[in-house]
């Protein structure tokens, strides 16, 4: 459904998702007729066009960049195995990037299953790559993600690409090496893979890309520099001894990165720009899973630096398997529960806890800088740009390894450890009486809360929030996962009232309405009205249902009671919906993979899940799948696990989408008001093969 509301991904902090609740208004009798809907209306859209057709599903389209990066992230990869040393850019003046790596060099030889070139299926198939084995022996153990749509993406949205590879021990008839060439032209071959001698100067082994980028698919054709020269560095940041070099053919600069102190010197180098931020404390440790381990496959862990300042600007970095994630994702979430665990134990041993404050996750965070680099067999991203880990199991890898180093450290080195203590207590101080000072402008009349209510601890109103739940059982279960300093739970007994034609002084007759009301503590009003939002108790009030039709059901008359009387609380950001499994798979164990459970949020994602678990060599029904009825079948833990937890869930804001309010007031009025039976007939008979049918 693409217009009228919309629940759209906030910010870079959750999910990416984007769920319409209003389809589109019916056509007109004219464009009935003029628009005929047959066989041939379908189009089967083949090779890279789904690419070229819409770039920003793919891609990020401000600029050039990232299709670019996916280039230099293959180099990287080469060079996270150790078959790579030298990362080389370079921006020719006619506007081609060159990438070149000293690595093994992309297989040239035909392809067992398809008798194509192996190098030709690389850059023109969405969903092809070595990094897809994962088997003991395979080309890649860790790498990037396995969304299998890398340098093809590049390929698609370049008006030329060429490459060249160099593999050791490829010789001609005469015994001289070989250089093996083949050319693309906007995602299509242009020159057949060919062979001719290497010239001297050539390296022994690896691969040189060359890309036009095609300027119609982005907002710039500029490549932005600084962007560019940060992501370079921290390459080389991550790779220690590996030298990183790009050059600037317009202006004739080389700049070249070689670290041996790795992330270490590259905090202290960002945080050194500012003279305050002289760091109190800097913890650095790394830690990975051995052979055997019962929890991880071997090589997963992490290696981490934390400083924490008193002063100035923070500098914060993850990366996952050399892939920058700068919305961060699991391995942060991790990351900050293992730090503050180990701090909050240290307090708690040395008996420095001040009577009356109560210590929290963010207080231990609020002045710590961190570069984060984790290594994750199977690495899960939010989006193809890969820009957020969603990957459940990376918090439990990084938070047990940072706890343990960190509480070790702690207590080798007591008197730093006691001023980072102070600094946390004092952090956690300054937030409780703020929180109070809002308490007291709330004054005493308010509204005696709903009984079936179970309310959060804080009343910081940034971090509360509420979540509307179907029914007593999973309300249950949703108030035993829920975190009770920050999520509150009212239960909600069948649907809602449809409230579109409800007059506003006649809503409180309905005991549902007037526990929302009250609860969130805003009062009715109309649109264009200018509420007090004095009273407001959560920053955000989430609709939580069950994932099917009647689940969607009580969503939209709960969308529907927010837009017509809570209008300001859609337009100040404050409505989401929260998005529970519907699926459940377990996987088991295999090799160095421990047994997995995979929820899949809709029949779609567990079909993609299928598929990558059928590329990934499992055996058809090795694998078994469990639909959830309801949120009440659900445990607290799988509740927590897969909707509750701010780390690991998938909540959308709700948005207006391309049409103006007024407009989607109309299809309200169409779809929701009881005297337009007919007009609803006419609009089902006209858009009913759009449905999604739950069976």
């Amino acid at each position: 459904m693409r217009r009228g509301f919309r629940a759209i991904c906030h910010g870079a902090r959750e999910r990416a998702g984007s769920s319409a609740i209003m389809p589109p208004m019916a056509k007109s009798s004219a464009s009935r007729d003029s628009a005929a809907y047959s066989e041939a209306s379908i189009r089967v859209l083949k090779g890279l066009e789904p690419v070229r057709q819409r770039p920003g599903m793919y891609t990020r389209t401000e600029n050039p960049l990232h299709i670019i990066q996916e280039v230099i992230d293959n180099a990287a990869d080469e060079a996270l195995g150790g078959f790579a040393r030298h990362i080389d850019v370079r921006l020719l003046r006619d506007g081609r990037v060159e990438v070149t790596d000293d690595g093994r060099g992309i297989p040239v030889g035909l392809h067992p299953e398809e008798g194509v070139p192996v190098i030709e299926i690389v850059f023109t198939r969405l969903h092809a790559g070595g990094k897809f084995d994962k088997t003991a022996g395979g080309a890649y153990s860790f790498s990037g993600g396995l969304h299998g749509v890398g340098v093809s993406v590049t390929n698609a949205l370049a008006r030329r690409l060429e490459v060249t590879v160099w593999r050791k021990g490829d010789k001609d008839a005469r015994g001289n090496r070989l250089a093996h060439t083949i050319a693309f032209a906007d995602g299509e071959l242009a020159e057949k893979l060919a062979h001719r001698p290497a010239l001297r100067d050539e390296p022994a082994s690896g691969t040189r890309v060359s890309i036009s980028p095609n300027p119609k698919y982005f907002d710039s054709a500029t490549i932005p520099l600084g962007e560019l020269e940060r992501l370079l560095r921290s390459k080389a940041v991550l790779l220690p001894g590996v030298k990183v070099t790009l050059f600037i053919e317009k202006t004739g600069e080389t700049r070249q990165w070689q670290y041996d102190e790795g992330l270490r010197g590259y905090l202290l180098e960002e945080l050194a720009q500012e003279p305050e931020a002289e760091p109190l404390v800097l913890f650095e440790d790394q830690q990975y899973a051995a052979a055997g381990d019962d929890s991880f496959a071997e090589g997963e862990g992490a290696h981490w630096v934390v400083a924490f300042t008193e002063a100035g600007p923070l500098a914060r970095e993850s990366y996952v398997n050399l892939i920058p994630t700068p919305a961060g994702g699991t391995h942060e979430s991790g990351l900050r529960e293992g730090v503050f665990t180990a701090i909050r134990a240290f307090i708690e041993l040395h008996n420095m806890q001040p009577k009356g404050v109560r210590l929290m996750a963010e207080d231990a965070f609020a002045r710590a800088s961190f570069v984060l680099s984790a290594r994750v067999l199977d690495p899960q991203f939010q989006g193809q740009t890969k820009e957020r880990l969603s990957s459940r199991d990376a918090v439990r890898l990084v938070s047990g390894a940072v706890r343990t180093q960190f509480e070790f450290w702690l207590n080798q080195h007591v008197d730093q450890a006691r001023k980072l203590a102070e600094l946390v207590i004092r952090q956690a101080q300054a937030r409780q009486r703020s929180a109070q000072k809002v308490e007291k402008r709330k004054g005493s009349g308010v509204a005696v809360l709903p009984g079936k209510l179970t309310d959060c601890e804080t009343t910081d109103i940034a971090r509360n929030e509420l979540f509307l739940v179907e029914g007593d059982s999973a309300g249950g279960s949703a108030k035993m996962g829920r975190d009770k300093e920050c999520q509150a739970v009212l239960p909600l007994r069948g649907k809602l009232l449809n409230t579109w034609e409800t007059e506003p002084d006649r809503l409180f007759a309905n005991n549902e309405i007037h526990d929302i009301a009250v609860a969130i503590g805003v009062d009715p009003h109309p649109r264009g009205a200018s509420p007090d939002l004095g009273g407001l108790r959560y920053g955000k009030v989430c609709i939580l249902s069950d994932a099917d039709v009647d689940g969607s059901h009580i969503q939209v008359l709960l969308l529907t009671l927010f837009f017509r009387h809570f209008p300001v609380l859609i337009d100040a950001g404050h409505i989401y919906v929260a998005r529970p499994p519907l699926f459940r798979v377990d996987v088991p164990a295999r090799g160095k993979q421990p047994l997995r459970k995979i929820y899949c949020i809709d029949a779609r994602e567990l079909k993609h899940i299928e598929d990558k678990l059928r590329k990934d060599g499992l055996k058809e029904g090795s694998w078994t799948v469990s639909r959830f009825k309801g949120l009440g079948e659900m445990t607290a833990e799988q509740l927590w696990e897969t909707t509750l937890n701010p780390a690991t869930r998938s909540l959308s804001q709700v948005r207006y989408g391309a049409i103006p309010a007024d407009d989607t007031a109309a299809q309200f009025t169409l779809l929701m008001g009881k005297g337009e039976a007919a007009g609803r007939r006419s609009w089902l008979e006209e858009n009913g093969d759009q449905a999604r049918a739950d069976v």
